[in-house]
């Protein structure tokens, strides 16, 4: 019989420990998301503001990161709706700043189309009378760029992101109608 041991990074002496965190000053962990960071339109009464976040932590070996946005309780069979999708964010960066999907994203970054059809924030928007959705912010630390990656649908995008990932932070709010 084959025995397997696992062993905690945190614990296990010689294995090395991250500690990616990924904060907001916009959006706290579990908390409603203000309606100046929801979407404006489809009914929605945001101003569709992308929220300022921060990191630190990153593993050794990263050379980029990949930024993405979903609700897993939108109504859509089980694929939820993607928010925001970026990619090949330096990895001398350590933030975004409050709207930066608008007024301007770190030099050599792709954004990938919104479920809204848009290449920027797409702010929560949820179905009148749904209850309250999650909004998972993960940010990925990547060994390296990924490229445009055109063509690949957003669940190719979604795997590779996270085959590739040297570590993760998610952050998530909440917000309903």
């Amino acid at each position: 019989m084959k025995r397997f041991v696992f062993c905690l990074a945190a614990l296990c002496a010689g294995t090395p420990a991250f500690a990616l965190d990924l904060t907001s000053p916009d959006i706290g962990d579990g908390a409603t998301i203000d309606e100046r960071f929801v979407f404006d339109g489809w009914g929605c009464p945001g101003q569709n503001v992308s929220p300022e976040l921060s990191w630190s932590g990153a593993p050794e070996g990263t050379a980029s990161y990949a930024l993405m946005v979903h609700d897993p309780d939108a109504p859509t069979g089980g694929a939820g709706f993607w928010h925001w999708i970026v990619l090949d964010i330096p990895a001398d960066t350590d933030g975004l700043g409050q709207n930066a999907s608008a007024e301007g994203m770190p030099e050599g970054v792709t954004v990938i189309a919104n479920d809204f059809g848009a290449e920027s924030w797409g702010g929560p928007c949820p179905p009148e009378g749904d209850g309250a959705h999650r909004y998972n912010i993960t940010l990925y630390a990547l060994p390296e760029a990924l490229g445009p990656m055109e063509g690949a649908s957003k669940a190719v995008i979604g795997f590779t992101v996270n085959a590739k990932a040297l570590d993760k932070a998610v952050l998530s709010g909440t917000y309903g109608r």
